[in-house]
């Protein structure tokens, strides 16, 4: 079990450690107490752009309130380095095991609990499916334990000294949680964060009595669609309040075009006034002139450091040496990022003078398609497939633009990493992607998934790039953009403290 230890006494924490004091304590109020419920978490275990946030948005978060984290117990979490305590116990129910609690004490202070259950989480793979990409057969069963803990938390059946006030939970691997609260009587506040809503976490309806959903549910629509029972929607119909990760994206998924099948319930919430859009944040080491993964520092007055870090992509990527533009991918290469789309638009970009470098994996048809293009233009487009945190900050860094012509985009946080490094964003205005990029200002928009209305964009660039003090001019307003975490999670703070004081002062109203 790696890092586990046990206790005999597991409400008993006197031997663990004194929590280091964060960096401003004296603005965090301890009896705000705060479950944050997430899949990943950057740092231990991370598929995508949930690991960041989850990483971030706490630690953020840790300054003004008690909050700590749940999270399976993945193989990557046990042999993390980092001891965990056994603290407490989770008793189960229907198919769902029982399950101990683990306490781990992060170096910043940050606590972070873990459902330790080897049977299903302690496995080669990756928190959603195994090394080949396909998904764990019994994922209702390894989330909906999560789900299930996270609730038996908040309801102080889990043999711990700490129970929350309030209950965050995100994406569908925790959408459970809040209907188990719901569906327990609780009266603890919640809130549901949806960050991509096409994935939607559906299993047969058959697994429903296992996964202990009582009768009334099996039979009611708040948890069904398309005939089987969703995570997310259960997540979404239950919480006390929903957010999701940008004001615009908050506003498509009311429609049918965006909504995935929910734009009815959702439009239902934003008239109630539960639907919330938050922009995301970035961490602080995303600063150019300190970011020790960058051969050289830069700041929007000075420039060198990113002529260093083109010439680092020319020889380490294979590209020519000239003075064209840099187009950049740094991607997953899914239908989704409108990869195929680049695909499309590359003879335009190499003919006129530009390159492209591709760092990023995914779907084989994309991956076979974008590769291709390498072959096709030998020292005009070099594809790497695959992923390293060294790299993608380095082609950031030197890169001129950024190709991201998502079809749908909930936030990014990639348009925002290459603001910070003065490498200016080619978008689809949608979702994050416009909330966070002003066209011709710090960035490129354009509207229509198709190739001639992505082209158009990048003609608009290209003329930029052709006057140095306007291309300057833009790169400065793009690094001053992009907002730290520190930012983006006032509005969560104020949500937090808005849900309880309401819920305290429903008390007061009832007498309890």
């Amino acid at each position: 079990m790696g890092n586990v230890v046990a206790t005999e006494q597991l409400d008993d924490f006197k031997n663990v450690p004194a929590r280091p004091r964060l960096h401003v304590e004296t603005l965090r109020d301890l009896n705000k107490k705060t479950l944050f419920v997430t899949s990943e978490f950057s740092g231990l275990v991370k598929v995508g752009g949930l690991g960041d946030v989850s990483s971030a948005l706490p630690r953020a978060l840790s300054l003004y309130h008690d909050i700590r984290v749940l999270i399976p117990g993945y193989r990557q979490v046990i042999d993390s380095g980092n001891a965990i305590k056994i603290v407490g116990k989770i008793t189960g129910q229907s198919a769902l095991p029982d399950c101990r609690l683990g306490r781990m004490d992060l170096s910043d202070g940050l606590i972070v609990y873990v459902v330790i259950c080897p049977a299903l989480y302690e496995r080669e793979g990756y928190p959603y499916g195994d090394s080949e990409g396909r998904d764990w057969s019994d994922n209702h069963l390894r989330f909906a334990l999560l789900c299930h803990a996270a609730a038996e938390i908040a309801a102080r059946r889990a043999s711990i000294n700490w129970c929350p006030q309030l209950v965050h939970a995100n994406d569908w691997p925790a959408g459970l949680t809040p209907a188990y609260m719901a569906w327990r009587g609780l009266d603890t506040p919640s809130v549901f964060t949806i960050h991509n809503l096409a994935y939607q976490g559906l299993c047969e309806a058959q697994h429903m009595p296992g996964l202990g959903v009582p009768a009334q549910a099996v039979r009611s629509e708040s948890t069904a669609l398309h005939g089987k029972l969703s995570f997310l929607k259960a997540g979404i119909a239950h919480a006390t309040h929903i957010t999701t990760v940008s004001k615009t994206y908050a506003r498509e998924i009311t429609h049918r075009d965006a909504g995935c099948g929910l734009h009815e319930l959702l439009k239902d919430k934003a008239d109630q006034g539960l639907l919330s859009g938050i922009i995301n944040g970035i961490d602080q080491s995303w600063e150019p002139n300190t970011d020790p993964h960058l051969l050289r520092g830069f700041t929007k007055w000075e420039w060198e450091g990113k002529a260093v870090h083109a010439r680092y992509i020319e020889e380490k990527f294979h590209l020519d040496k000239d003075s064209g533009p840099l187009f950049a991918v740094v991607s997953r290469l899914v239908q989704q990022k409108g990869i195929d789309l680049t695909v499309d638009v590359a003879d335009a970009i190499v003919a006129s003078g530009g390159r492209i470098v591709v760092l990023g994996r995914g779907e084989a048809e994309l991956e076979t398609s974008i590769s291709a293009l390498q072959a096709r233009y030998p020292g005009r487009v070099s594809v790497h497939i695959g992923f390293n945190e060294l790299d993608a900050r380095r082609i950031f860094a030197g890169s001129d633009f950024l190709l991201m012509p998502s079809r749908f985009e909930p936030c990014g946080l990639s348009q925002m990493y290459a603001q910070r490094f003065g490498c200016l964003p080619i978008a689809r205005r949608t979702g994050g992607l416009a909330d966070t990029i002003e066209d011709g200002i710090n960035g490129f928009l354009f509207d229509e998934a198709t190739a001639s209305s992505y082209l158009e964009a990048i003609v608009r660039a290209t003329n930029v790039h052709r006057h140095r003090e306007l291309l300057n001019a833009m790169r400065r307003k793009a690094m001053a953009s992009p907002l730290y975490w520190h930012q983006s999670a006032k509005p969560y703070d104020q949500l937090y403290r808005d849900l309880i004081t309401e819920k305290r002062s429903q008390q007061t109203a009832t007498g309890h």
